[in-house]
């Protein structure tokens, strides 16, 4: 039994990690397409992006550790089907039960420790990878100027080289406008060449010009009096040098602590001590609610009673007040009120609705730390009878019916996830509705596969349609020949 217990080990082990890595492989792909606008032309240290890979890394085990998973079961007892030691082990007398226990042990391992990285791993590389992800984003492009376009990448000013050298350190037939304050240029340079360096520090870009000549709006602002004879000034250089602020071009990094109460940087402690802390908002602002529209349709009522706010002066009724003026003039009033009472409503709606979010927010949250290690044993609980039953190893068929099997969880997952955060249903039941609708499947194919059943064996299908068209075509001659 041991020695069956570690043939199955070893048969899983290797498949589990060759398509772990490929499935992650294929994740930072689409990572990469995804943000490669906000990645290219922006000067990154390698280090940068290859700390953001790996915290990517991290948040995608969510979605690649189910699918591996499930792909490397199929292909484990795909393998052992084809090679005819399945039969072999179920001669010496064991099930294929009691082949999978060791199996559903190390998966069970794997369920319990993916548990403990959703919940103390999971949400400090969400905070890291957030904050550095739109530190990224906010970044601008590093200055580059191509020939006969206008860089307005530096804050102020709008470069413009007619051709630049090879290497790019050198500019020709230069214009840079100079914008001081508002949209127009107050200031404009032109000159024959420019040799572009930085400063020692890195934190300014010099540009030193040769042969040109500079423009500057001298008009004072405010003049009381127009002198025309001051309204430009004209310098002519053989050399000069000008130096361009390069700070806004640097990632500056943001504080962590700014995206701390995102219900993804939580975990359970800190997500029940949120909710609760919402709950008492909630509560709150329910009661407020509950005083100010009794205090509107005590008003409303009051003046459908007698026609007057709050303290009625007389004691007419309504069907005195049928034909007269008074009764109009109540029922406007009333009219009044209820519109009033009507926007109270949606008001309170709109500063209700922000905190009935977060609640549903943090209760996905909660929930989503226990499907991650419950999905990895519902997918090996269908891939393990799945990959028995077809009996073909390889990365053909078995890849095929993980990824139509992984699509089914995944679409139901994320639809059902969606459907939660609209409210449209619980967040219990939008987080587990995929585990609950795949989990008789998983115990059905588990039957089939102990039972033996051949039940995608096309041939089988076959013969049961013929010796069904056989009973249809012997009904029918039957039927014929007693007409």
């Amino acid at each position: 039994m041991k020695k069956v217990n570690l043939l199955i080990l070893q048969a899983f082990i290797k498949p589990f990690l060759v398509t772990f890595c490929i499935v992650m492989f294929v994740l930072l792909m689409l990572f990469l397409f995804k943000y490669i606008d906000d990645l290219i032309g922006k000067g990154f240290q390698w280090y940068v992006i290859l700390e953001l890979l790996s915290y990517q890394c991290a948040v995608q085990l969510s979605m690649a550790l189910p699918l591996s998973m499930l792909l490397s079961s199929i292909m484990t007892f795909g393998n052992l089907g084809e090679s005819y030691e399945l039969v072999a082990i179920k001669a010496a007398g064991v099930s294929l039960r009691k082949a999978m226990t060791p199996l559903f042990v190390v998966v069970g391992l794997f369920s319990a420790g993916s548990f403990f990285f959703s919940d103390y791993i999971l949400p400090v590389v969400n905070l890291k990878m957030g904050s550095l992800l739109y530190d990224v984003r906010k970044k601008k492009a590093d200055f580059f100027i191509k020939p006969g376009v206008f860089n307005s990448t530096i804050p102020g000013y709008s470069i413009r080289a007619k051709e630049k050298s090879e290497d790019g350190t050198t500019l020709y037939d230069l214009m840079i406008y100079q914008h001081m304050e508002g949209g127009t240029a107050d200031n404009i340079t032109f000159a024959k060449e420019g040799y572009i360096q930085n400063s020692a520090d890195n934190n300014y870009m010099v540009l030193k010009l040769m042969d040109g000549v500079r423009y500057e709006d001298a008009r004072v602002k405010n003049a009381k009096r127009y002198d025309p004879r001051q309204q430009f000034t004209r310098f002519r250089f053989k050399e000069t040098t000008t130096k361009f602020d390069m700070g806004t071009f640097k990632m500056n990094r943001t504080d962590q602590d700014l995206f701390k109460s995102h219900h993804q940087m939580l975990n359970l402690k800190q997500l029940r001590l949120y909710t609760d802390s919402n709950h008492v908002e909630i509560d709150s602002l329910e009661r407020m609610n509950v005083v100010e529209g009794k205090r509107y349709i005590n008003l409303f009522s009051s003046y459908f009673q007698t026609g007057k706010p709050a303290k009625p002066a007389t004691n007419v009724t309504l069907a005195a007040l049928e034909k007269s003026e008074q009764r109009r003039m109540a029922m406007n009033n009333a009219l009044n009120q209820a519109r009033q009472l009507k926007d109270l409503a949606d008001n309170k709606q709109m500063e209700y609705s922000p905190y009935v979010d977060k609640d549903i927010r943090y209760n996905i949250e909660w929930h989503r730390k226990f499907t991650l290690a419950v999905s990895c044993l519902l997918l090996f609980g269908i891939g393990a009878p799945l990959g028995a039953i077809i009996r073909k190893g390889g990365l053909g068929l078995p890849v095929v019916m993980a990824i139509i099997f992984f699509l089914i969880y995944h679409v139901i997952a994320t639809l059902a996830e969606k459907a939660a955060k609209d409210a449209s249903l619980t967040p219990m039941w939008g987080m587990w509705m995929a585990i609950i609708v795949l989990t008789p499947l998983a115990i059905f194919l588990t039957y089939k596969s102990t039972t033996d059943s051949k039940l995608f064996d096309a041939d089988q299908y076959k013969l049961k349609a013929e010796a069904l068209w056989n009973r249809l075509v012997a009904f029918l001659n039957k039927k014929k020949n007693s007409n």
